[in-house]
């Protein structure tokens, strides 16, 4: 198969993904394959790309805002299981590492990104052994599916245990501790896919994926209620999608960011107000999300805040935070950061994005252009999300 594969991170001008010609990999127990139609590009794959997150293994196939459809069940024996007809089996790995084994990303206390070697076994055997899962796992060849950033929770550690899988001790990742959606193959969890509504076609229903969902979790984190006042600060691929949220609960939607044309789109979406952070109304809102992986819009974010308001930082990086007056967090304002995104979560943005339902922008490239796209996405040239288009790779 064709994919696009990360030998070591480097800065997307250099081009650092390559199309290869890779084995198929073959699902394992528990496991499907997905004929992957189109992935979303996140700019958690350009942090990734970058090394601004740390490699927790190499050669990797980034990308986890897969649509596809099940092509293949693994069986219990751990062969490659059901197939469709005319799908050959070959090695369980697509040419890339082996998943995960051996690997660990940083230290613990060194950053969020840690995988403990010593937590107790390893998160799909513990997963594997919980029969009451597998009722709740039935999908079939043919079922179109998709494949969202968490890979797998362990199930078993005291988050998993209290609904956080989110935070689970073994947590694992699509496009990061396993291959992932930027190849014509991918290997998912059968109890860790999402099902999509027949309302949203492929293309459409890449964005939701980890953009949609985390978008949704964030408002959530942020403590946003009915008919507040919400201010969002950066306008990408997520935020375009978080505002259809925030608008059909009835919430005044503020939008803060440098960009002229996505303040023409946030405008277009429902926004009462877009510009520059700087220019923004003070004490304005009830809460507040920030999208941009830029500390330096935290001070001008809580500036937004009302009293006992909180701001949700939705970024997996982020540079340094400036130092700010204390009166800036005063009257118990609140910052939060949003991490990952859990399976019900999905399931919930999922149904209510069909409900809205959401308009979801999009710029389409050929696989093989990944690293055009990524590098359009870090200068900021993308309205709404970017999509690989991995239907028709050459």
């Amino acid at each position: 198969m064709k994919a696009m594969v990360l030998r070591g991170p480097a800065p997307v001008e250099s081009q650092p993904l390559s199309l290869e010609d890779v084995p198929e990999p073959v699902p394992g127990p528990r496991e499907v394959r997905i004929k992957v139609r189109f992935c979303g590009v996140c700019r958690t794959d350009l942090h990734i790309v970058e090394g601004e997150l740390p490699p927790v293994r190499l050669p990797l196939v980034p990308g986890h805002q897969v649509v596809g459809v099940v092509d293949a069940v693994g069986d219990a024996g751990g062969d490659a299981g059901t197939k469709a007809p005319g799908e050959a089996a070959s090695d369980r790995t697509p040419g890339t590492a082996g998943n995960t084994a051996g690997n660990t990303g940083r230290r613990a206390g060194d950053g969020a990104y840690y995988f403990a070697e010593d937590a107790g076994g390893d998160a799909e055997s513990d997963v594997a052994s919980n029969a009451a899962e597998d009722a709740n796992c039935r999908v079939r060849v043919g079922d179109r599916v998709g494949l969202p950033w968490l890979y797998s929770a362990c199930g078993r550690c005291s988050f998993c245990l209290k609904g956080q899988e989110n935070l689970c001790e073994r947590i694992r990742f699509t496009g990061y501790s396993y291959d992932g959606g930027y190849a014509e193959y991918v290997i998912a969890r059968k109890d860790f896919v999402v099902q999509l509504p027949p309302a949203f076609p492929d293309l459409d229903a890449a964005p939701l994926l980890c953009a949609g969902i985390i978008g949704y979790r964030s408002l959530k984190v942020a403590g946003v209620k009915p008919g507040d006042t919400v201010g969002l600060f950066g306008f990408g691929a997520s935020a375009h999608l978080a505002i259809q949220v925030a608008r059909h609960w009835g919430c005044d939607v503020l939008v803060f960011t440098r960009s002229e044309a996505h303040q023409n789109l946030a405008r277009a979406l429902g926004a009462s107000w877009a510009g520059k952070a700087e220019d923004g109304p003070a004490g304005s809102c009830d809460a507040a999300v920030s999208f941009a992986p830029a500390g330096s819009v935290i001070p001008p974010a809580l500036r937004a805040l009302k009293k006992g308001g909180t701001l949700a930082v939705n970024a997996v990086h982020l540079d340094g935070v400036p130092a700010f007056d204390y009166s800036l967090l005063y009257w118990e304002k609140s910052v939060k950061s949003v991490a990952n995104a859990t399976r019900e979560d999905a399931r919930e943005f999922i149904r209510l994005a069909a409900e809205i339902p959401v308009k979801v922008s999009t710029e389409v490239f050929p696989l093989e252009e990944a690293n055009e796209a990524l590098l359009r996405l870090k200068r900021g040239q993308i309205q709404g999300e970017a999509v690989l288009d991995v239907a028709q790779v050459l």
